[in-house]
């Protein structure tokens, strides 16, 4: 997968968007014009004590409770969970158009639910995370769209450029830090220590100081990939630009693919974290067989392709999967049977 300036290709794809914002339709993102539409799911988390029950809530109520649960530090057994789970968790309905705060039934406002929602069985649930589609399901997709084009090593794979410390620009710092809370999060050894001196020195040269560097000017601050990249054209779609590669939907299918990937964060690595990309923002073949959406603000992937291929995914096993209609409403409203 290669970086290219020919942001061009994606010309085809503006056409067929919704300029107007002013609408609920999912035709912002997701082009228009293809014969069916699929829409998959992302997985959320949900975690629960597994020796006794959540602290009672609110907060400021029971704070004593919650100092001595932490104190514990009890051991959490965490799980991933389909939105068909959660639905029976929280006895709601789940359909293709269902939105998960309505699934929850979460309401922020509520002090009894400051911590998350949680269900009858004691687990307590993360939203699904919005804009990215989880490595492992991602390769799974990417197989089946594969099989559904006479291009799978071809094709343009566009990354929205809004992701934090992605690409470089002119600042006093840099787009992100990493924040170390103790000395005892180094590991107590010498190792340990002169890693966290290092990565505190880190910090020191990475955050603005505005009482000792107070005329300190703005300049350059490079983001994970090259600045070539980053000052290079965008491929601009409606309220989004996104950084344009060629490369071909077989490459997703990899099950390696996030560690070749042009934008994986080795910067993060270097701090322990394992190898890891975001996902692609739209993929298409070059036969535009069909096109990929995962939408910054959505927390689900859109496909558009023809029904052979929408049925292949909603039947796959692997996948939680159902078909949409053209001009679907996936908005913050747009589930009208969890009210």
């Amino acid at each position: 997968m290669e970086w290219t300036a020919d942001v061009s290709a994606g010309d085809w794809l503006r056409e067929r968007l919704d300029a107007d914002w002013s609408s609920s339709s999912m035709h912002q993102v997701v082009p228009r014009g293809f014969p069916a539409y699929a829409r998959i799911f992302h997985r959320a988390t949900r975690d629960r004590p597994a020796d006794r029950p959540w602290p009672p809530l609110p907060y400021a109520a029971h704070a004593r409770e919650w100092r001595s649960f932490q104190a514990a530090d009890p051991p959490i057994d965490v799980e991933r969970v389909s939105w068909a789970e959660t639905a029976r968790a929280f006895d709601t309905v789940m359909h293709p158009l269902a939105q998960w705060h309505r699934l929850v039934g979460h309401d922020p406002a509520d002090p009894l639910s400051e911590d998350g929602p949680r269900d009858r069985r004691g687990w307590r649930y993360g939203d699904p995370p919005a804009g990215d589609l989880d490595a492992e399901t991602l390769r799974v997709v990417a197989g089946v769209l594969a099989q559904h084009t006479g291009t799978p090593a071809d094709g343009c794979v566009g990354v929205w450029s809004g992701w934090g410390g992605l690409v470089g620009f002119v600042g006093a710092a840099p787009a992100r830090t990493l924040f170390q809370l103790s000395d005892q999060d180094a590991g107590g050894d010498a190792v340990g220590a002169a890693s966290l001196a290092q990565h505190n020195d880190m910090l020191g040269h990475s955050t603005r100081d505005p009482f000792n560097k107070v005329f300190r000017q703005p300049s350059w601050q490079p983001g994970i990939l090259p600045d070539e990249i980053s000052k290079g054209p965008r491929l601009e779609l409606p309220a989004r630009e996104h950084l344009l590669f060629r490369g071909g939907v077989a490459e997703l299918a990899e099950p390696d693919w996030t560690q070749r990937s042009p934008w994986r964060d080795r910067e993060l690595e270097k701090h322990g974290f394992p190898p890891g990309a975001q996902s692609p923002s739209v993929v298409w073949p070059a036969d535009r067989a069909w096109v990929l959406v995962s939408e910054v603000d959505y927390d689900s992937t859109i496909v558009a392709g023809d029904a052979a291929l929408v049925r292949a995914l909603v039947d796959d096993p692997r996948l939680e999967a159902a078909a949409v209609p053209a001009g679907a409403d996936l908005s913050w409203d747009g589930d009208e049977v969890n009210g």
